[in-house]
C-alpha cells in the first residue's frame, strides 16, 4: 500500500550572521509504497550529495556542533530529547549521514535500517514528527555552512531531496510501529 508522509515545512536561513529568513519554504513530502523507496534524484545529484559531504566529512565535528546549536536556536524544546554527551551524539549523526549518504544509489539496502532508526527515534526517544521540519532546517543551513561557496543551489536542491528521502523513511518505519 502507498503512504505519504507530509514531515512539514522548511524556510531557508538567508544568513548565518542573521536570524532572518529567506522566505522560500518548501513542504517537505514524502512517497512510500510497500518496502521499497524510490529515491527520485538523478545520478547527477547523487554525485553532488557524495561530493559535497566528502568536503563536510574532514569538518565533521565542527558541523556537528553547528548542526546542533542551530537545532537548538530553531526548537529550543528539542534540547531535552538530548539526554547523552553531545560529542558522541555527534559522532553517531554524521556516521549515520555518511552511510546514507554512500547508499544513496542503493537505498533499498539501507531502508530497513532508516525506518528502524525512525521507530526507535518515534517510540525510545519520543520524537515529534514535527521536528523533522526542523532537523532539515538545520541540517541545510549546516551544510551552507560548513561548504561555503562549493553549497550551489544545484547542491541545496540535491540534498533537500535526500533529506526528503530519508526524513519520510523514518516516519514510515514509525508509523509502521504504530
Amino acid at each position: 500500500s502507498a503512504h505519504e508522509v507530509a514531515i512539514g515545512t522548511v524556510t531557508l536561513p538567508k544568513d548565518a550572521t542573521q536570524n532572518q529568513f529567506v522566505g522560500i519554504s518548501f513542504p517537505i513530502h514524502f512517497n512510500f509504497t510497500d518496502s521499497k523507496s524510490t529515491l527520485d534524484m538523478t545520478p547527477e545529484q547523487v554525485t553532488l550529495v557524495k561530493e559535497s559531504w566528502e568536503k563536510v566529512k574532514p569538518i565533521s565535528e565542527q558541523a556537528a556542533e553547528l548542526f546542533y546549536g542551530r537545532l537548538f536556536t530553531l526548537d529550543p524544546s528539542l534540547r531535552a530529547l538530548f539526554k547523552g554527551d553531545m560529542s558522541e551524539q555527534g559522532k553517531k549523526l554524521m556516521s549515520t549521514i555518511t552511510l546514507a549518504v554512500t547508499s544513496l544509489d542503493r537505498l533499498e539496502t539501507i531502508l530497513p535500517t532508516v525506518q528502524a532508526l525512525g521507530r526507535k527515534h518515534a517510540v525510545e526517544y519520543e520524537v515529534p514528527d514535527s521536528s523533522y521540519a526542523t532537523v532539515g532546517e538545520a541540517l541545510i543551513w549546516t551544510l551552507g555552512q560548513g561548504l561555503g561557496d562549493d553549497f550551489t543551489e544545484d547542491v541545496k536542491e540535491a540534498w533537500l531531496l535526500t533529506y526528503t528521502t530519508l526524513s519520510g523513511a523514518m516516519l514510515s518505519g514509525k508509523s509502521a510501529a504504530a
